[in-house]
C-alpha cells in the first residue's frame, strides 16, 4: 500500500485522537461518556466530525449504533467494532480504543487512494457498558437478535429515567431497535475484529504488549436465597439456630473451591459472590434471610455447566447443614463464544510481527464481539492494562505497549481485508 505514513505514525495518530476525546469528555474523576447522556452525545458528535472529514458516509441503525462504510473491491465486509460509551468515572481507553483504531484504518485507506480488497465497516455500538441501566451490550445484542423487550422495558437509572425514555430522547424507538437484527443480516459480514484493553493483569504479569483472545467466557449469573428463622442472638443456642447467613457463607466458600478446582493455566475459570444481603441485619439477631449473588464464567461450556451443578449441590448441602431452605433465581446467562481459528491465526501473525511474541488468553469480561460470533468469524486483540485496572480514572497502558498493540491491530485489519477480498 503506497502511503508516506508509517505504522508508528498511524499508532501515534490513534493515541492523539484518544487524548483529544479524553480531554473533551472527561473530568478530574475520569471519563463521563455515560450512554444516552449529553457527554456521550458530545463524544459521538466529535467522532462523526472526524468521519465526515474523511468524506465517508455514516449511518445510524434502528438501535442507535453508528456505522461507517468504506466500499471495497468486493461487497464482502470486514467489520471493526467497539464502543464510545464509558462507565461513570471511567478510563481513557476502555471501548473507545477499538473505535478510534477503526477510524485510523479508514483514514489510512482513504489517504492511500487505493480501494481495499474488501469493504471495511467500522461500528460504534451503543451502550456496551450497561452502566446506566444495568443491561450490557444493548446495541450489539439488538443487532445480534438476543435483546428482548421484557429485559429492558422496566429498566430505570438512578434518577428514575427509564431506558425507553432515554432512547426516545436520542431519537430511538425501542420497538424499532428490536428489529435491528434485520439490519445486521443485510451486512455481508465475513469477519469481525475488536481491539480492547485487557482490563486484567495477565499481559502485564508476562510483560507482553498484546494478546490474542480465544473467546469470551460463558456466564451463569444467579441470585441465591436462604431462608431460616430470625431469633435473638443472646437467647438462641447455636445448635438450635436456623442461620441463613451461615448457609450463604458456607456456600460462598464452597464456590471459591469450585473455581479453584476448575482453573487451568491459560484458561482460568472465575466464580464470584458479589452481593450479600442479610435480614434483619441487626447486631442482636440471628439472620433469618440471606441473599447472595453468583457469577460463574468459563470458556468451556461443559466446565461451566459442571461448575453450576456443583454450586447448586453446595448450596443445598449448606441449607441442610444449617436447617434452612434455599431457592435459586436465574439472572442472566450466555454460552461461551469461542473465536474463529483462522482469524486467531491472522491475529497471532500480526502480534508476532510487531512484538516478536504472542500470548493467548480468554476474555472474562463480555464484549460486543460475543454478539457477533453467531453471525460471522470473530476475533479480539487485547492490550496490556497497567495494574490490571479498568473502569476507573487510573486505567492506562504504557505508551510503548499501547503503540505496539495498535500497530499489530491495524496490521490485522490489513491482513483480514486481504483474506476476505482474496
Amino acid at each position: 500500500m503506497s502511503t508516506t505514513v508509517s505504522d508508528t505514525q498511524r499508532a501515534q495518530r490513534v493515541v492523539s485522537d484518544l487524548r483529544e476525546l479524553a480531554e473533551l469528555t472527561s473530568d478530574e474523576h475520569g471519563a463521563q461518556r455515560l450512554a444516552f447522556g449529553p457527554i456521550w452525545r458530545k463524544a459521538r458528535d466529535w467522532y462523526q466530525a472526524k468521519v465526515k472529514a474523511l468524506g465517508l458516509p455514516i449511518e445510524r441503525d434502528p438501535a442507535g449504533n453508528l456505522w461507517v462504510t468504506l466500499e471495497g473491491a468486493k461487497p464482502e465486509s470486514v467489520l471493526v467494532g467497539s464502543h464510545l460509551d464509558s462507565v461513570p468515572n471511567g478510563g481513557w481507553l476502555d471501548g473507545c480504543l477499538g473505535v478510534i483504531a477503526g477510524l485510523e484504518a479508514l483514514r489510512y485507506y482513504k489517504e492511500s487512494g487505493r480501494k481495499p480488497a474488501a469493504t471495511l465497516k467500522v461500528v460504534d455500538w451503543a451502550d456496551e457498558e450497561g452502566a446506566r441501566f444495568g443491561r450490557s451490550l444493548y446495541g450489539s445484542s439488538a443487532a445480534g437478535g438476543s435483546l428482548k423487550l421484557s429485559e429492558v422495558d422496566h429498566l430505570k437509572d438512578r434518577q428514575g429515567v427509564s431506558l425507553i425514555d432515554a432512547l426516545k430522547e436520542n431519537g430511538i424507538d425501542i420497538h424499532e431497535a428490536l428489529k435491528c437484527n434485520e439490519y445486521l443480516k443485510k451486512v455481508p459480514g465475513k469477519a469481525y475484529l475488536e481491539l480492547h484493553i485487557e482490563q486484567g493483569p495477565v499481559l502485564e504479569s508476562l510483560q507482553k504488549s498484546s494478546g490474542v483472545v480465544m473467546g469470551t467466557f460463558g456466564v451463569e449469573r444467579h441470585k441465591i436465597f436462604f431462608s431460616g428463622q430470625a431469633a435473638h442472638s443472646g437467647s438462641t443456642p447455636i445448635p438450635m439456630r436456623r442461620d441463613a447467613f451461615l448457609a450463604a457463607a458456607q456456600t460462598a466458600l464452597a464456590i471459591r473451591e469450585i473455581g479453584k478446582k476448575y482453573s487451568q493455566p491459560g484458561a482460568n475459570v472465575v466464580c464470584t459472590v458479589g452481593v450479600v444481603k442479610v435480614e434483619p441485619c441487626i447486631v442482636t439477631a440471628v439472620p433469618g434471610e440471606c441473599e447472595i449473588s453468583l457469577d460463574q464464567r468459563a470458556l468451556d461450556a461443559g466446565v461451566l455447566a459442571q461448575m453450576y451443578k456443583e454450586a447448586r449441590e453446595a448450596s443445598e448441602q449448606a441449607a441442610r447443614d444449617n436447617n434452612v431452605t434455599v431457592r435459586w433465581e436465574r439472572l442472566w446467562d450466555i454460552e461461551p463464544r469461542p473465536f474463529d481459528p483462522k482469524l486467531m491465526e491472522l491475529c497471532e501473525e500480526s502480534v508476532r510481527e510487531i512484538t516478536g511474541d504472542v500470548h493467548h488468553l480468554p476474555s472474562g469480561p463480555l464484549h460486543d464481539a460475543a454478539e457477533m460470533v453467531p453471525y460471522m468469524p470473530t476475533v479480539m486483540m487485547f492490550a496490556y492494562s497497567s495494574n490490571g485496572l479498568s473502569h476507573c480514572k487510573e486505567e492506562d497502558t504504557p505508551a510503548e505497549h499501547l503503540e505496539k498493540t495498535i500497530r499489530a491491530f491495524l496490521l490485522l485489519v490489513d491482513k483480514t481485508i486481504a483474506h476476505v477480498g482474496a
